[in-house]
């Protein structure tokens, strides 16, 4: 074991193979380059919220005005990531893996982020599941002693690590936390990445929750370090950035440039960026959001953003994935599942026409539909990136302006909004990051939005549609109603569930992320 590098849990057989002593030398290495950078990234964010609360608006930056004017283009994309048109994501749960791998989508993306709960077997097993994954030699057997295996053809993996926000608490490295990007990222690299160049692919990933292109910069640097360290060529690597912030998208151009030799597009992480823009605008009473459900994605705002995206991609050579369906069917509903099929089947039939070159569902049953939206689009063409969309111009004002015509807010959703927070930070308490709530596959991104907006409307003593103020009253009632339903029916952690929403809708100043005070509760 390293000097100064602490494993704070039971070193069992599981762990001794993911946590090497070289693999922890190289993560431990990553850590000590990069982390004071990060944390001053980090300060950045804060640094800007304090503008922004005190009355500036995001705009493009004017000292990066001769990247979005120059001519250059991102690197060109590797075989295998050319026919991106349908992509399935989901936990690094082993059946799960299976499934999304043989499920017919062109991408799996593999999460260890906001579809996962970090408790630390959940961390290591999902390494495990990765490496096996990679190596083709995963499999399950359920209960019933049904055995599950890869395909012969399988999805194109790609993997999510935690955010630049995070830490993994369970290793120090000079007493303190490890950053759990460069933890998840490092262990997947090391183990994974010469056998995924042996086997003809390489080692791809999606970047969650960047704010900034000086943040994009900090991966390029990762990336360049960790392929040198291994003997891998620069530029094998590739990197989807998931644009789902509000301050990232006036930065689409810079981002793409920062990670240009490792370049695999950019994604409109739709649930994200709606929960960005409650949060950026937070103390703004002037830019309080309607009910979550009426921010679709043909609101002005959410338009521009998708559209800015299309363009700023093809221009650059980029991919430009859409973003999540989170419906799901109901097998014991067919009326409800024929209603979840239509609304998806619309939706990306939309992002098709838009120019879009793929887009993302959350289920195996959506990707014959998404596939169907896209095919009749592309045909036998991987992509239409030759789409350039110079029919669209965003200003910087079409991106803050958030106003959603007719919006409102109603009893149904802030109802909606307490339920589902509860339901989810019980789910994600009992290790399940990926919850099925009322016909809806939720993740940390939706939680994330339903509580932002009842500490936002409680803040702004915003008023229901039906005239009363939405305030602590209001909300302990409901709170409660609602969990007398779900704890009748159901043993969890609600009492938990209850205690950490609370912190996070009454305190008085709003906490970055959930994941924050919730994190304190998982082993």
């Amino acid at each position: 074991m390293q000097d100064n590098l602490k494993i704070l849990k039971e070193i069992t057989p599981d762990v001794s193979r993911v946590l090497t002593p070289e693999a922890l030398a190289f993560v431990a290495s990553l850590h000590r380059t990069f982390n004071p950078t990060r944390e001053q990234r980090l300060r950045q964010r804060a640094e800007r919220q304090i503008a922004l609360d005190a009355g500036a608006m995001p705009d493009f930056l004017p000292e990066t005005r001769s990247i979005r004017q120059g001519e250059w283009q991102v690197a060109p994309t590797p075989p295998d990531l050319q026919d991106r048109r349908v992509e399935i994501t989901g936990p690094s749960e082993r059946k799960m893996m299976i499934n999304a791998l043989n499920s017919g989508a062109k991408v799996f993306m593999a999460d260890m982020e906001d579809a996962y709960a970090p408790t630390w077997n959940n961390i290591i097993q999902g390494q495990i599941n990765l490496m096996d994954a990679v190596r083709r030699t995963i499999k399950f057997t359920n209960p019933d002693g049904k055995v599950y295996r890869l395909n012969d053809q399988t999805a194109v993996l790609l993997m999510r690590p935690r955010g630049w926000h995070l830490t993994e608490k369970h290793i120090l490295i000079d007493g303190q936390p490890i950053s759990a990007s460069l933890f998840d990222f490092g262990l997947y690299f090391f183990h994974n990445a010469h056998e995924l160049i042996r086997r003809g692919t390489g080692p791809y990933f999606y970047l969650p929750k960047l704010e900034s292109h000086l943040e994009a910069r900090l991966w390029n640097d990762v990336f360049n370090f960790a392929q040198d360290t291994l003997g891998i060529p620069r530029g094998t690597s590739r990197a989807t950035v998931l644009i789902e912030t509000i301050l990232a998208a006036f930065e689409m151009e810079e981002i793409l440039y920062e990670l240009r030799d490792h370049s695999g597009g950019l994604n409109a992480g739709r649930w994200d960026y709606m929960f960005s823009v409650i949060k950026k605008f937070r103390n703004r009473a002037d830019l309080v959001l309607p009910d979550r459900v009426q921010v679709t994605m043909t609101v002005p705002f959410m338009r521009a953003y998708t559209d800015l995206l299309v363009r700023t991609c093809h221009k650059r050579g980029a991919h430009a994935i859409g973003g999540m369906a989170a419906f799901i069917p109901n097998r014991k509903d067919p009326q409800v599942t024929e209603t979840a099929l239509a609304k998806v089947r619309d939706d990306k039939d939309r992002e098709s026409r838009d120019g879009f070159d793929g887009t993302w569902v959350a289920h195996p049953d959506l990707v014959p539909v998404a596939m169907e939206s896209f095919d009749r689009v592309l045909g036998q063409k991987p992509h239409q990136k030759e789409r350039l969309r110079e029919d669209v111009q965003v200003t910087a004002q079409m991106l803050a302006n958030i106003h959603v015509p007719g919006g409102t807010i109603t009893e149904n959703g802030l109802r909606n909004n307490i339920s589902v927070a509860l339901q989810y930070l019980d789910a994600w308490l009992q290790g399940n990051g990926a919850a099925a709530i009322f016909n809806l596959m939720e993740d940390t991104a939706t939680a994330e939005i339903s509580r932002a907006q009842l500490w936002q409307w409680i803040r702004h003593n915003a008023r229901l549609s039906d005239g009363r103020p939405v305030n602590r009253e209001l909300y302990n009632q409901i709170k409660l109603q609602e969990l007398s339903g779900l704890t009748d029916s159901r043993n969890g952690r609600y009492t938990d569930a209850a205690k950490i929403l609370d912190q996070l809708v009454l305190d008085d100043s709003f906490c970055e992320f959930l994941t924050f005070p919730a994190y304190e509760y998982l082993d």
